[in-house]
């Protein structure tokens, strides 16, 4: 059985954080000779390059990046564990660091991940919304425990990573008003004279409208296009135009934004993914996400994929 020894380690994450071999040698008060020949077991214990020369300090390589974040934590679990043995109370909490697409509604995001309060274990949840492909850079290098988004995973990456389905909804027109009222009269033929809010294009709802209004030959009449899904809802409330949201929030729409449905679209769904470097999930505020999503907030459970 291969040992990890963590005296190298440490050495390893001073060097890192420090920046350079020196400035190590100064914290550890340890020769720099000493601290290079410990980095050199520790990566041939591993069978992987940490560090590179660059300039006349360090930089980490990309599996250097990764094990870092794990050196992080096992150090702060091992001081978690010192205050524990000297019964000194961490008040430390569950700890959840969530990517979300920053196209998805802000509500949905708000339901999905709301079941993580209800766990016993407190937990702190650190979210992060950026685009698909940058989120999951970063769960590659373990930096989040897991991604919501409405694209599926083709995989590619140097990381295998498993794909949760959450579930899928249809989608609906919105609107406000005497807007919504003139929508819904000879629906969805109406919405090609009124004004219409859309996502902008790099999110699957955007192209399942797009996709609806080529094969019904409507063209729509565009009057906005938002990256912020909340200033679209708050357009919308206001009567600027009528939008198209997964129909799963017609009562939050309604009840917190006074936007009415005014008509499905027909054959078009959105779906949502969970995406985890384990198939097997064993974060207990993950697997309340999972479990309330496709028991609750979708209804159905769908198998886990691998990529």
């Amino acid at each position: 059985m291969d040992w990890l020894n963590y005296h190298h380690l440490r050495y390893f994450w001073t060097v890192a954080k420090e920046g350079s071999i020196a400035r190590a040698s100064q914290v550890l008060h340890v020769s720099q000779p000493s601290i290079s020949s410990q980095l050199r077991l520790l990566e041939q214990a591993l069978g992987e390059k940490l560090l590179q020369k660059h300039g006349r300090g360090l930089q980490l390589t990309e599996m250097g990046r990764m094990v870092l974040v794990y050196a992080e934590q096992i150090f702060a679990l091992g001081k978690e564990l010192l205050d524990a043995v000297h019964d000194r109370p961490t008040g430390q909490p569950l700890r959840l660091q969530i990517g979300i697409v920053d196209v998805m509604p802000k509500i949905l995001a708000f339901r999905l991940l709301e079941p993580v309060f209800a766990l016993d274990t407190p937990v702190r949840l650190i979210v992060r919304e950026d685009r698909p492909e940058r989120l999951l850079a970063e769960l590659a290098n373990y930096e989040l425990d897991l991604v919501i988004t409405d694209t599926p995973h083709t995989g590619g990456g140097r990381v295998r990573t498993w794909q949760h389905p959450l579930g899928h909804s249809e989608i609906s027109v919105f609107g406000s008003g005497k807007l919504a009222k003139a929508a819904r009269a000879a629906f969805p033929q109406s919405l090609g004279g009124l004004p219409v809010l859309l996502p902008t294009e790099h999110g699957e709802l955007r192209r399942d409208v797009d996709d609806w209004q080529r094969r019904h030959d409507l063209r729509l009449h565009v009057v906005g296009e938002f990256e912020d899904s909340a200033l679209l809802k708050t357009f919308a409330q206001h009567g600027r135009g009528l939008m198209f949201a997964p129909t799963v929030l017609t009562a939050d729409l309604k009840e917190q934004h006074g936007l009415l449905p005014c008509g499905l679209l027909d054959g078009a769904h959105i779906r949502y993914w969970a995406i985890t470097v384990e198939r097997k999930v064993r974060h207990a505020a993950v697997a309340a996400i999972l479990v309330a999503a496709r028991a609750g907030l979708f209804g159905h459970a769908p198998a886990v994929g691998r990529h």
